[in-house]
């Protein structure tokens, strides 16, 4: 089952994690994960450019030292970047100390007090290191990264997107073909809609209160 928007009960699960915004203008996040990459991530700087559009990019460490232009590129274009850890570790897979020692190493290059866990998952048990990160998940999920979900499911689920959202997006190989084609499409929907688009600091706006998403 594909869940494009995040259920409200994570909301109350996590309540320390960001899923939203409150604003008081027609306003949403443009966030991309897994970068940068050589192709996915020129093209997609390229197109925000192109549209002067602004965005969150959470980037994993290893790939940071394999392209370090294109990371300065991000920052230098004003959009604001984040930690994905450093080899994209899945929280319930590995062990707690490898899994925060990623973070650790990958903020060593990215140096953000942004962090969105890949897959989404955390290891269950907290650790204090955390505390210095504002840690990043989203409301609406653009699944670029899955064949199994027909492109026409996806721009009409972003007819739902709101003021607020936190939406994602994948700047990496795989989700590349279809990124190019449902970017532009859901960019364009939500201009004509007169929606802004604002990048992602820890320090922001407020998280938006659960009884705001109904």
């Amino acid at each position: 089952m594909h869940l494009f928007r995040t259920p409200h009960f994570f909301r109350w699960i996590f309540p320390k994690r960001m899923w939203g915004f409150s604003c008081p203008e027609k306003t949403v996040y443009l966030t991309f994960d897994d970068g940068p990459t050589t192709t996915a991530s020129e093209w997609v700087l390229n197109f925000l450019r192109d549209e002067n559009v602004r965005a969150t990019f959470f980037c994993i460490g290893e790939n940071v030292s394999k392209h370090p232009e294109l990371f300065k590129r991000m920052k230098s274009e004003s959009h604001a970047v984040g930690n994905h850890s450093y080899g994209h570790e899945h929280g319930m897979k590995v062990s707690k100390t490898d899994y925060f020692a990623s973070i650790e190493r990958a903020d060593e290059l990215i140096q953000s007090k942004l962090f969105r866990p890949p897959y989404g998952r955390m290891p269950r048990s907290y650790d204090p290191s955390l505390d210095k990160y504002t840690i990043v998940m989203w409301s609406w999920m653009a699944y670029d990264f899955d064949d199994s979900v027909p492109i026409e499911k996806i721009l009409k689920s972003a007819k739902s997107i709101r003021n607020g959202d936190i939406l994602v997006f994948h700047d990496n190989q795989k989700s590349f073909k279809r990124l190019k084609i449902i970017l532009p499409q859901v960019v364009e929907m939500l201009k004509e809609k007169g929606f802004a688009f604002e990048v992602i600091t820890s320090r922001k706006d407020r998280q938006l209160p659960l009884t705001d998403r109904t």
